[in-house]
């Protein structure tokens, strides 16, 4: 893989992992990139503007500490108006429709990464020692804009999920105050 290394930002059970990709930082135009939806189907980032989106990522949805990422950010949908939340992992398409129907995790869309990693490369999440996805949140406003980025420190803690909801909760209350459609 050739890209941008970044080392300092995480560990993984207390031990420094290297990220591939670059650094997303508030006020970024958000990257584009496209994904698997649990049918296989391609969704392309960009075809969901116009929306607010929150974006969830996690190593695995079948660890403990992304299941209650992933059910924690399902319980917030109701919290944040028209916005969506996309939960991406490499995890395959299946293994991802299996844990939301037996978690009961439909508020949440889930993506895969596990094909070619575009996601992850864009954003700098690869974790580049075990081809996995460090936790990370990004909330992308109607226009594009990160308007919250968060590369946690140690992949086994949670993020921050108030500071991600605020931030969603703000940029969904600047889309109606604009007028952008949902």
């Amino acid at each position: 893989m050739t890209s941008t290394e970044r080392t300092g930002v995480t560990t993984f059970r207390g031990n420094p992992v290297t990220l591939l990709g670059p650094a997303v930082a508030v006020g970024d135009q958000a990257p584009d990139f496209t994904a698997l939806a649990n049918d296989m189907a391609p969704v392309r980032f960009s075809s969901l503007s116009g929306t607010t989106r929150v974006i969830s990522v996690v190593p695995s949805l079948e660890t403990p500490v992304c299941d209650m990422q992933t059910r924690r950010f399902n319980e917030a949908v109701t919290e944040l108006g028209e916005a969506s939340v996309l939960t991406v992992s490499v995890d395959l398409p299946f293994a991802q429709a299996r844990w939301c129907g037996a978690a009961g995790v439909d508020g949440v869309r889930t993506l895969s990464d596990h094909r070619d990693l575009a996601f992850g490369l864009a954003y700098g999440v690869v974790i580049k020692e075990f081809r996995l996805l460090a936790r990370a949140v990004f909330v992308v406003d109607a226009a594009d804009t990160v308007v919250h980025a968060e590369y946690v420190p140690e992949v086994g803690q949670a993020p921050n999920f108030d500071a991600a909801v605020i931030a969603a909760q703000g940029a969904e209350t600047a889309r109606r105050a604009t007028g952008r459609a949902a």
